[in-house]
């Protein structure tokens, strides 16, 4: 081995070193837990005339009402927030027989109030709806669009991977 060769290793190990380094610091930016706003379908519909709001859901005919990033409001502050479920309000207006499907997002404000309970569980029951009685439900979920999308995620277990092979190579 002359003198050549061992300088070109020393390349090829700095290199490597230095991919390593920049892996890890990768996989450690995606494991902070950041403000990630969900995408969320917006929509409403009365008595089947918004059809692509309607059930069946099908949403990949439904790219125009998706939200992404989906933003939310809180209850008493001024502005929008990163949202942290999608929601899907449905029913039957009581005075006409009418159904009703909103489609949005919502904020868990960290409070026991009614704008954060409506994020933390699914319920059926009777509500009001811009001023009218609803029998209905409310349902939430905290996944994008609430269905099988790539989310951030599926890009952290990625990133283990990542760093598991690095940190094998590497030994």
């Amino acid at each position: 081995m002359n003198l050549k060769d061992v300088s070109d290793c020393s390349k090829v190990s700095s290199i490597f070193k230095c991919c390593c380094f920049y892996s890890i610091v990768l996989v450690l930016l995606l494991l902070l837990k950041g403000s990630h706003s969900l995408d969320c379908f917006k929509c409403v519909s009365v008595g089947g005339d918004n059809q692509p709001c309607e059930d069946p859901f099908h949403n990949n005919y439904t790219k125009d009402i998706l939200e992404a990033p989906c933003w939310a409001g809180r209850k008493q502050r001024d502005g929008v927030f990163p949202a942290t479920a999608c929601i899907k309000l449905s029913g039957i207006y009581e005075d006409t027989g009418e159904t009703m499907i909103v489609r949005g997002c919502a904020l868990d404000s960290g409070t026991l109030t009614i704008d954060t309970e409506i994020v933390r569980m699914s319920h059926c029951g009777g509500f009001y709806f811009d001023n009218r009685y609803v029998s209905g439900c409310l349902q939430s979920c905290s996944e994008d669009a609430c269905n099988r999308s790539v989310s951030i995620y599926s890009w952290k277990w990625m990133s283990y991977l990542i760093l598991l092979i690095t940190l094998t190579y590497i030994h």
